[in-house]
């Protein structure tokens, strides 16, 4: 016969072990524990051991409750949270939902654990949800995972949609509109350099915008009043 685990007197979550009750369920020795709240209950040695059970049900109502009034949600109101949560399941799940053909059919999945609330809003406030941001995957044919996941503003995630086209220049690769952001050019004046003119990738981002002669004479009008040079009316 197997040697018994003595388990007395040990803590698995809200759970303190006080003693053995004699009980046998399934092969398990069956602990009589305490829980913080005060509450007492019996619980198989490989529920406590496997952390299936961490507490009487307590902690459960807890975070049930708290998430009901995290950031003002109520039961009345249905927190951006819990909508963006519901969302997520519906496109990727539901057939019949408008935006399945464009997660749920290219095989896009929500992970296990996100497909209780109660993780997915504690990822959500422990990863810097805000009110406005959307939740976006940094690989977009990966699936909705934390480790492929994170919160972003709308012209971010529009930014990463899989449709856009992506450029490489150097070690970089990022899309038109961070491109022109980041050059300074119009995004629209990037775009004709590249889909119209056929510019070479360099040049369309290195090229200096050339200014029409009517803004360089206003400059260069400016420049000679500034400088007290030229002639006035």
């Amino acid at each position: 016969m197997a040697k018994i685990k003595d388990l007395a007197g040990q803590r698995f979550g809200r759970l303190m072990v006080l003693y053995d009750t004699g009980e046998r369920r399934d092969g398990h020795v069956v602990w009589h524990c305490q829980c913080d709240c005060g509450n007492e209950l019996d619980v198989r040695s490989g529920d406590l051991v496997s952390v299936h059970t961490t507490s009487c049900g307590c902690y459960k109502r807890q975070r049930a409750a708290e998430v009901h009034t995290v950031h003002g949600m109520t039961r009345k109101k249905i927190h951006p949270i819990y909508q963006t949560w519901g969302d997520m399941l519906q496109r990727c799940e539901n057939p019949s939902d408008e935006a399945y053909k464009n997660y749920g059919f290219r095989g896009i999945k929500v992970c296990d654990e996100w497909h209780k609330f109660i993780p997915f809003c504690d990822w959500a406030l422990a990863n810097g949800w805000q009110k406005g941001l959307q939740l976006d995957r940094i690989n977009n044919n990966g699936n909705y995972e934390p480790g492929n996941c994170h919160w972003a503003t709308p012209q971010e995630n529009n930014r990463n949609r899989r449709d856009n086209r992506m450029i490489t220049f150097g070690d970089k690769t990022q899309c038109l509109a961070a491109w022109a952001d980041e050059i300074g050019i119009e995004y629209y004046t990037l775009w004709v350099r590249i889909n119209r003119c056929r510019w070479p990738i360099e040049r369309a981002l290195t090229e200096p915008v050339k200014r029409r002669k009517r803004e360089e004479n206003d400059e260069n009008q400016r420049r000679d009043r500034e400088c007290g040079t030229g002639e006035f009316d």
